[in-house]
């Protein structure tokens, strides 16, 4: 893991370029490290990016006490997966590297409530696409069966067309990182399901 260290170490002062207390952790990989309009977009959540480049599950789980326990969150949003899956790893390695994170979590940030963001289908990786489903599918039911504080949170089916194949305005010309457009859609898709989260989250008096 020697190769993340100069993005963790990075990714380490980004609490300290804030003038609030962060209540909403955005953790993972380039997907989030990328988004260059997520402070603006989530602001009402006081966020903080803690996206790192090239991540993989794996290293997320790796990374995690190091980056996210000087944290006191509400919430987290967690997207990882595709790099494990595009390094030639199964879906029941990243699943169990998924299991493992929900250990950190429990035992770091018990009843927080923890959004995973499915793997998105990159035109990229369209070749594993079969693997990308499975791998979305598996933790969407672990998610299902476990409920809450965990959600699974459906990206995958608005980034398709009609035919079933990813809209390419959607994604970079590379074809694997979100376009403007890719984020435009993600952040309409996230904004509903905070406001969600947070109307389930209150106890009617």
């Amino acid at each position: 893991m020697i190769w993340y260290e100069d993005e963790v170490k990075r990714v380490e002062k980004e609490r300290s370029k804030l003038n609030y207390e962060p209540r909403t952790l955005f953790y993972g990989s380039s997907s989030i490290r990328l988004w260059e309009t997520l402070y603006d977009d989530f602001k009402e959540y006081q966020p903080v990016n803690l996206g790192f480049g090239g991540s993989t599950l794996a290293a997320c789980d790796w990374f995690f006490d190091r980056i996210l326990s000087p944290y006191k969150p509400e919430r987290i949003l967690f997207y990882a997966g595709d790099n494990d899956l595009g390094d030639g790893r199964s879906p029941e390695e990243v699943f169990i590297f998924f299991q493992q994170l929900t250990v950190h979590l429990e035992k770091r940030f018990p009843g927080i409530p923890f959004s995973f963001l499915s793997i998105k289908p990159s035109p990229a990786r369209w070749s594993i696409i079969d693997q990308i489903k499975y791998a979305n599918s598996l933790i969407k039911d672990a998610i299902d069966q476990a409920g809450p504080p965990y959600q699974y949170v459906d990206l995958f089916d608005s980034m398709l067309d009609p035919g079933g194949r990813p809209i390419p305005d959607l994604f970079e010309t590379d074809k694997l990182h979100l376009s403007k457009k890719g984020y435009e859609l993600w952040r309409g898709i996230l904004q509903k399901h905070l406001v969600l989260n947070i109307q389930n989250s209150v106890t009617p008096i």
